[in-house]
């Protein structure tokens, strides 16, 4: 077991229901070796500490985008979780609400797969696709996807790629993928960005808002 200290100006924002007196001597647990954290999705590859920025002037909190709306996103071709081919121009025509999220089967994710799933039939009727993304392998994909009855397309960025291209930004000083939808109109330009890692649930409501009024 991995414990790191957190500065007193970053723990609250993670939990903001629990206010220690202390906040310069709390602990976060990591979970060791090879196994995948609890903590929205977050995977750390070694069991050694992690260095943590002691000044807060060196958080940044602003997005650096390198896809912008108004703007056609570079394309990519991924395999699903069926291990087929899967190529951005395939959903050109209609609208498609790409999302990118940090790891399969995290409570976070599984949370935001699932609110997708139970809104499917609205965006259905909006004529548009869902399309999830991660870095997570086809298989993985697979027992996701059936674990969760998921009945949209969910694509693997094995090395983050596609993450890269579309500049997703990270959190958690770069150590967790971020949480980012787009949606894009029937001629594949992006009409709304969403970032918002720590309420999954609130990607659905602003993609249908805006897919409503397209």
């Amino acid at each position: 077991m991995v414990s790191i200290s957190l500065p007193n100006h970053f723990l609250p924002s993670l939990l903001p229901t629990h206010k220690p007196k202390n906040l310069s001597s709390q602990k976060v647990p990591i979970l060791s070796k090879s196994s995948r954290s609890q903590f929205y999705g977050l995977k750390f590859s070694h069991s050694s500490s992690l260095p943590i920025p002691s000044s807060s002037s060196s958080v940044k909190t602003t997005i650096f985008a390198k896809v912008n709306k108004g703007q056609v996103p570079p394309s990519f071709t991924l395999k699903d979780q069926d291990g087929k081919m899967v190529s951005l121009s395939k959903f050109k025509g209609k609208p498609v609400v790409v999302y990118f999220y940090p790891a399969d089967e995290s409570p976070s994710c599984t949370k935001q797969a699932c609110a997708f799933r139970d809104s499917y039939e609205k965006f259905k009727k909006a004529g548009a696709e869902v399309v999830g993304i991660s870095g997570d392998d086809p298989s993985s994909h697979k027992a996701f996807a059936k674990n969760n009855r998921l009945p949209f397309t969910l694509l693997s960025d094995e090395g983050n790629k596609i993450r890269k291209e579309w500049g997703v930004p990270a959190d958690l000083f770069g150590a967790l993928p971020g949480r980012q939808t787009y949606v894009l109109d029937k001629n594949g330009m992006v009409q709304l960005i969403y970032n918002n890692q720590f309420q999954p649930e609130k990607h659905i409501d602003e993609t249908l808002k805006l897919l409503q009024s397209l």
